[in-house]
Order: C-alpha cells, then structure tokens, then sequence
C-alpha cells in the first residue's frame, strides 16, 4: 500500500484526498493546509467517510510519503487572467514545501500553478532525481483538446504538449486531421481560454482536475506504464533544456519511465519552442531572486 501527502487541500487536494481515501490503493493521508481550521475541516470529513485509510496532520510525515501531491497555492480567479500570473504569489509556498522534505525520496506531483515553472523550480531546489516530479497539466489541456475536436465532429485523439498555459501546443500531426494554420489557431484560442469559462461559472475548475490527477497517482501506484502527458524536466529531448513542459511520457512505480519523442510539424516545433524559451525566462526571473 501507498501513502500519500496532500500539500494544499483546498478544491482540488481536498477532491483527491477523498478520492484517495476510498479507492483501495492508499492506506495512509497526510494533509497539509495554511488554514488550520480549515485543514480539521477537511480531516474530520475524511475521517467520516470510514474507509480502512489513516489520515494524519503532522507535516513531520509528509517527507516520509510515497507520493506528495502539491497542490498549495493562489489559485486563479477572473482577475487572474493567465497562470504564469500566479508564479510571484506562489514561489513562497513552494519554499515552504521544499523546507518539509529534505532528501525526499519519494515522487512529487505537482499541481499548483505556474505548474511548469513550478515543476523546474522544485526540481532544482530539492536536487530530486528528474523521474521523479511530474507536473500536471497536460493531461488536462488533452482532454480540452479532444472536446473541441468532438464539437467538430473531427476524431477526438489529440494531445498538448508545451506549456500549461497561454503556450500550450494542440498536436494536430499525430491525428491523421488535415487543419489549416487558420482552425488550428481558433483551436488554441479556445484551449486558451477553456477553464476560465469554468471559472466565470463556479469559481474554480474542480471535477476535470481531480479526475485527471488521480488517473496519475493510480497510474504510477499500480505501475501501469500508462502513456500520460505531464510535465517533465527536460534535458535535450525535443532540442529543449533549461525547464519543464508537457510532454508524452510512460508513467510506472518509480515515476517517468521514459519521455517519448514525437516528429512535430513546424507550426507545432516552433509553438513549443516558444513555450520552452518562456518557461525558461520566467524561472531565471526567479531563480536571479532567491
């Protein structure tokens, strides 16, 4: 069995930690929130549930998990147009988690936006070996993808790769779909701007996260060699070093086993390429500030 930390459990951590407790695949919780009445809220709900899992409060035990899911942070709102936004108001929350696990040596997801800056960041403070933090997002924005295509009527099999934001890429070539530079372009406007329609609605996205995330955690806890987009380190894969995006990878029990390589065309090379150099500035913005 498999125990795993919650870093923020607000929506989205809350969401998974409950999944989590009823899905036979975790036998013990560690919740973590800023806001203590709130975190025994949260506990104290779990524990209702009555599922065979021990749920914890101590962040002394959050080095000593499997898996940590980071999902702590400023989250956007209508005023919070882009997640790259977030990234001053989140760095701080981040450090905070790095202070908790010393030579942790289990896998890290992290969710909190901006997920990929994020991911870079967390991986070069902690000095975890790269396999071992994935970034979510790319899972998500795939699943965007596909329903725009369904609206089409086109074939629903698509994936993103590139940055979990404004510099997402719509992967159009793996599809057999002949879309013209124009449709591709209003595809990814609307891949833009998809959760903040959510947003405007309810406050939040929620359901389409959780379900996604732990669709991740299962795949690595049961070694299902799943094919997942995440967001991993890269070092020389697609021409790209320096940051973290999304990109195809195997997922199993000692997290990515392998970062798989597709021939993008040149609209897609040159959106990623994009993406990569972004992420990339933005996390020397912040590394130059430590």
């Amino acid at each position: 069995m498999t125990s795993l930390a919650v870093f923020g459990t607000g929506r989205i951590g809350g969401g998974v930690a409950a999944r989590a407790a009823s899905s036979d695949l975790i036998n013990h919780l560690v919740l973590y929130d800023c806001n203590p009445a709130f975190l025994e809220a949260q506990r104290l709900d779990i524990e209702h549930m009555q599922c065979p899992v021990s749920v914890s409060t101590d962040p002394k035990e959050i080095a000593a998990c499997d898996i940590i899911l980071y999902t702590a942070g400023l989250p956007r709102n209508l005023d919070i147009k882009t997640r790259a936004a977030l990234l001053d108001s989140n760095v701080p929350v981040a450090l905070e988690l790095v202070t908790l696990i010393p030579d942790y040596k289990g896998i890290i997801i992290v969710v909190t936006n901006p997920v990929d800056i994020l991911t870079y960041y967390l991986w070069s403070s902690i000095k975890i070996p790269k396999n071992r933090i994935i970034g979510f997002g790319g899972q998500l924005d795939s699943a965007r993808f596909q329903y725009e295509l369904s609206l089409r009527s086109l074939r629903n099999d698509g994936i993103v790769i590139g940055e979990h934001g404004e510099h997402q890429v719509p992967i159009f070539s793996i599809t057999g779909l002949d879309v013209d530079l124009q449709k591709r372009e209003e595809i990814l406007t609307s891949l833009r701007s998809a959760s903040m329609e959510i947003i405007k609605g309810k406050g939040a996205t929620e359901y389409a996260p959780v379900y996604h995330i732990w669709q991740l955690i299962a795949s690595i806890i049961t070694d299902a060699k799943a094919n997942l987009v995440c967001s991993a380190i890269l070092e020389g894969e697609y021409s790209v070093t320096g940051c973290a995006l999304n990109v195809p990878l195997i997922l199993g029990k000692e997290g990515i086993l392998k970062i798989q390589e597709y021939n993008l065309d040149p609209w897609e090379s040159d959106h990623f390429q994009k993406a990569a150099s972004f992420v990339s500035s933005q996390y020397r913005r912040i590394a130059g500030d430590l």
